[in-house]
């Protein structure tokens, strides 16, 4: 059975062609070995063992595309997909006329597994206490079933009506419990990507919620003070020139503080961007892991050097979520030979990674490397087998004119607002 992937990043797939196997191949193995001894039995007429290896292929083909759409390729699929009823009806009937078989040959214990396995089945597309109901009905007529037939040919009663029972219950048991894994696991894989996305958006919402404070106080005063300006125009020229450079100072503060927002996210620090960064990718389902080095505080960084990692640590994170299949992740922070180091590494690398110019200008590795290269650091990435390696160092400490040096050299490749 080939698969598409059921959700990047995760081992979902895996887990759904794992079951899948799982229960197909112990289904086909217990019910050729329920009708092993009849079809090899020469003293059974030709036709009957014809019709019980018929009625086992179809049986086993039944399960074989029911289960496939018990288990969906795309996640959460299932609920909307109706069940395969003509392959549940054949299915069905098969089960029957093979355990009618291995009834009337007088097999009174593995009669009743093919019935039992085309219930379990169907069970499994029926919503509530439903399922269980429609086997605990099965087992007791496998049992009366059994019985019946057993003390009508004069054989023991006792074992055709227990054992009959037991096994439906039992496959029914197993069967539900397999396909009940599958449905934890797909639920909790959609509840992952639901707080991924609640993270973006709530990203988002902060983002907003501070450009609104920023622009709304900026605009609405510039509003003022405009209408002030065109009801001065003609009573009052000076004052009204004034104003106009008053609303003048207004929108460059403005513009300042949105290039601010814009870039900085009012100059996050590298702290909360490791933070940050935990908390989305673990959202994803990815296992990050950090390996910081408590000496190695940001303070020991001139500005705008925290910012700058915050950014290169930003950016790596969009990166893994948007580029790659990441599991694993690690991001490592220390103060190596007098420089601050940041490393971020994932696995799940395409096989043909972009140059980091997918964000956009400002934001790509390309654009972050030409701003820390102008403050006297580095920033590299590559890629090693399936793992995308990204690393920034930085000076760690400088004197205080080569940090003026490097805040203005910063300023100068701030790309403009837009």
């Amino acid at each position: 059975m080939r698969d598409v992937p059921v959700d990047p990043g995760t081992r979902l797939t895996n887990f759904r062609r794992y079951t899948w196997w799982s229960l197909i191949g112990v289904t086909a193995f217990f019910l050729a070995f329920s009708v092993k001894n009849q079809i090899m039995d020469t003293a059974v007429p030709v036709m009957v063992r014809l019709a019980a290896v018929a009625t086992l292929a179809l049986t086993v083909a039944a399960i074989a595309v029911s289960t496939s759409r018990r288990l969906p390729r795309i996640p959460l699929e299932s609920p909307g997909r109706p069940p395969p009823v003509r392959w549940l009806v054949a299915g069905g009937a098969g089960g029957t006329v093979l355990g009618v078989i291995l009834l009337a040959l007088r097999d009174y214990g593995l009669w009743s597994f093919g019935p039992a396995m085309m219930v379990s089945i169907i069970a499994t597309f029926l919503p509530g206490r439903r399922p269980w109901l429609l086997i605990t009905v099965t087992a007791a007529g496998a049992a009366v079933l059994g019985g019946v037939t057993a003390a009508l040919s004069g054989q023991g009663s006792v074992f055709a009506t227990a054992f009959p029972a037991g096994l439906v219950l039992f496959t029914g048991w197993v069967t539900l419990g397999m396909l009940w894994a599958w449905d934890v696991a797909e639920q909790l894989n959609a509840a992952r990507r639901f707080s991924a996305e609640l993270a973006v958006k709530d990203e988002r919402l902060r983002f907003a919620a501070d450009l609104h404070d920023i622009q709304g106080h900026h605009l609405q005063v510039i509003a003022l003070k405009s209408e002030l300006a065109a009801r001065l125009a003609e009573a009052d020229p000076a004052r009204a020139a004034a104003e106009m450079k008053e609303v003048r100072r207004l929108a460059a503060d403005a513009l300042r503080d949105t290039r601010a927002v814009v870039q900085g996210y009012r100059r996050v620090t590298l702290e909360e961007e490791i933070g940050n960064a935990t908390r989305v990718l673990a959202a994803a389902g990815i296992d990050a892991r950090m390996e910081l080095d408590r000496a190695a505080v940001p303070g020991l960084l001139p500005d705008p050097g925290p910012r700058l990692l915050g950014l290169v640590m930003r950016e790596a994170t969009t990166n893994v979520l948007r580029h790659s299949r990441a599991r694993h992740a690690e991001v490592g922070y220390r103060i190596i030979g007098g420089l601050a180091r940041l490393t971020v590494a994932n696995d799940g690398a395409p096989d043909h990674p972009g140059t980091g110019r997918e964000s956009g200008p400002g934001t790509g590795l390309q654009t972050l490397a030409e701003r820390l290269q102008a403050v006297g650091g580095e920033l590299t990435w590559r890629r090693d087998d399936d793992r995308f390696i990204v690393t920034a160092s930085l000076p760690a400490e400088t004197t205080g004119q080569e940090s003026a040096n490097a805040r203005n050299a910063a300023a100068a490749t701030e790309p403009e607002a837009r």
